[in-house]
């Protein structure tokens, strides 16, 4: 397949005109003028009113809104276009078929892909950090990888990507490490389950990979992790330190994780 010609490389040489840039930035400067409009109906403040009066937060919003509504844009579509070109580079690193090279073109022009990437768009305009939109593109380019576009759960994991630290990342890979093995074994009652999961949280816990002195740093991360049900926590009687009450990862987190990992050389399916 010629990689030119796929949706993310399109949207990139748009973003690097000038007349289809341009709708962009108005777009962003419009949203900005909303907020400072609203901003600037706010009663001044009293006594310092002459101190909000001299911020000139029309033209800070309109400063901080254009270039970072267009230049996260443009990284985050140069950063899925990479993940892109490294699965196509690993077809043919691995001689693929001129079929698989077909089904590899449909699925990048898929109904699906446009919705991952738009749920990628969405959430750029929601975080100025490099680190969390290189997640959302490699969760787009695994997709593609894995064959696996369901835009329910790219929307959920998109909004995760966005929002999630990265102390809640390492966490999350922690917990990945100890149980991925676990949840491969598909031989779940939901007895067995809990006592299993009971287990191999022993064992992690003995393993020394959470520091007791960071315990606050983990319960939130925890939290956060819980909260985009990636992970579930087994309510326990104990809860005077970390690690006492055991966390179970889920389908959807060993998933996401995986998703945020550099593409693997594998056949795609």
């Amino acid at each position: 397949m010629a990689i030119d010609d796929n949706p993310i490389t399109v949207f990139n040489r748009q973003l690097d005109s000038d007349e289809h840039s341009r709708p962009v930035g108005a777009v962003a400067v419009a949203q900005a003028a909303r907020v400072a409009g609203a901003i600037s109906q706010i009663p001044p403040l009293r006594p310092l009113g002459f101190v909000a009066k001299g911020l000139d937060l029309v033209g800070k919003c309109l400063t901080l809104g254009v270039p970072t509504v267009e230049e996260n844009l443009k990284l985050f579509a140069k950063l899925t276009e990479d993940g892109i070109l490294r699965v196509e580079e690993i077809l043919v690193s691995l001689g693929t078929s001129a079929e698989n090279a077909e089904r590899f073109q449909r699925r990048v022009e898929s109904k699906e892909f446009l919705q991952y990437l738009a749920s990628g768009v969405l959430q750029t305009q929601r975080t100025t950090q490099e680190n969390r939109l290189k997640r959302m593109a490699l969760i787009i380019a695994n997709g593609v990888n894995e064959c696996d576009l369901d835009p329910e759960s790219g929307d959920d994991m998109m909004r995760a990507a966005a929002e999630l630290k990265d102390a809640d990342i390492a966490l999350l890979g922690k917990i990945y490490s100890s149980q991925a093995a676990l949840l491969r074994q598909q031989r779940f009652s939901s007895g067995n389950w809990f006592g299993d999961v009971q287990s191999y949280w022993n064992e992690f816990v003995k393993s020394g990979a959470l520091d007791a002195s960071k315990h606050l740093v983990y319960r939130s991360s925890f939290s956060r992790l819980e909260s985009h049900g990636l992970i579930q926590k087994f309510r326990e009687k104990s809860t005077a330190g970390v690690g006492l009450e055991p966390y179970a990862l889920l389908e959807e987190g060993k998933k996401f994780y995986e998703r945020l990992q550099e593409i693997a050389e594998r056949a795609l399916p």
